[in-house]
């Protein structure tokens, strides 16, 4: 088969390679009938996840055709169409039981297109099948389905909900890439009074407003933290969702929470952020980190399935396997083709 292969930092290519078979009792071979790519990709090739060998093949999102089963799977038949989650769950570690499967040590986590082959594939194992793949609902698109493998848990679970929004409350998404847009899109479940995206890119600003963003901030030309500060009588926001993954904006979010907020931090980083203990020991702030979990994806599945969240609106570009290298010098030149998300099917 062909597939996406990482060779180094700054190194990748489309490429023969082996299929994948089934290895252990519980895994599945899934069809990839749709996949995607991750800003996490471009970390990756940029050397920010050293764990990554190279000869891995990439990707951590698919939705796709089971082909074949290891005797242990009971859910999956061949022939059933799925999400493949980015996170795998092995159901039986102490994280897993309680729903924290991105923590899981029994083999599973963050492990597709990082420890073990990924989905950017004509075919891809997935371990723990049963558990670490959602059935894809008669109606729900492969583009719809697909954006449930990742940047919609991962903005809700790691942005909204760590984040603690809630009615009223003024929530301000530093970054307005995919996962941003995520976490401004599913913040708007909880009727907050202000959803605020700060960026500096005017396409990505745009985006924003279109996503539920009812102020944008451009922090190229205007102080965000005097903004801000406007806007909430001096205090401050009640969360605050860095979804970017440099220091310079994890600093700008603990600038802009308000005492006894939540700053929820999304983006992966690659370099040491400054935490300013000086400033915020007496503040009551709440910081939390996290790996997206996808324990919401059934929920978020129903959200999609119902037209309460339209999530075929991140996907802006269109590939074919075939045209991954294409896709990737999309995705990473964003601001200037102002991709989002690009999916490449199977043709």
């Amino acid at each position: 088969m062909r597939a996406l292969i990482y060779e180094g930092p700054g190194d990748r290519r489309w490429g023969e390679v082996p299929s994948p078979v089934v290895q252990d009792d519980t895994d599945a071979v899934v069809r990839v009938d749709a996949t995607t790519i991750c800003g996490t990709d471009l970390h990756i090739l940029r050397g920010d996840v050293p764990e990554v060998m190279p000869g891995r093949i990439l990707g951590h999102e698919a939705v796709g055709t089971v082909t074949d089963v290891g005797a242990g799977v009971r859910n999956l038949s061949p022939g059933d169409r799925v999400l493949v989650s980015c996170i795998m769950a092995c159901g039986r570690c102490r994280f897993c039981r309680e729903a924290r499967y991105g923590q899981c040590f029994g083999g599973g986590g963050w492990i597709l297109g990082h420890l073990i082959d990924g989905t950017q594939a004509e075919y891809v194992r997935v371990p723990f099948a049963d558990s670490s793949t959602q059935p894809v609902p008669v109606g729900i698109g492969d583009e719809e389905a697909l954006m449930l493998a990742d940047i919609l848990p991962t903005g809700y679970e790691v942005g909204v909900l760590n984040g603690a929004v809630g009615p009223g409350d003024t929530v301000v998404v530093v970054g307005a890439g995919p996962i941003g847009l995520a976490a401004i899109l599913t913040a708007r479940l909880f009727s907050p009074s202000h959803v605020v995206a700060i960026e500096t890119a005017p396409a990505r600003l745009e985006s924003a407003r279109q996503f539920g963003a009812d102020i944008t901030v451009n922090n190229a030309v205007e102080d965000p933290i005097a903004r801000i500060k406007d806007m909430t009588g001096g205090l401050g926001a009640d969360t605050v969702i860095e979804a970017v993954g440099v220091p310079q904006t994890f600093e700008l979010c603990s600038r802009l929470v308000r005492p006894g907020g939540h700053v929820a931090n999304v983006g992966v980083h690659g370099a040491p952020a400054p935490l300013h203990l000086e400033e915020l020991w007496s503040k009551d702030v709440t910081i939390t980190t996290g790996l997206v979990d996808t324990y919401s994806t059934p929920t978020l599945m129903r959200l999609v399935s119902t037209g309460r969240i339209d999530s075929a609106r991140f996907v802006t570009h269109r590939f074919s396997l075939e045209e991954f290298v294409d896709a990737y010098d999309v995705f990473e030149g964003s601001s200037d083709t102002g991709a989002l998300k690009v999916v490449l099917k199977r043709q």
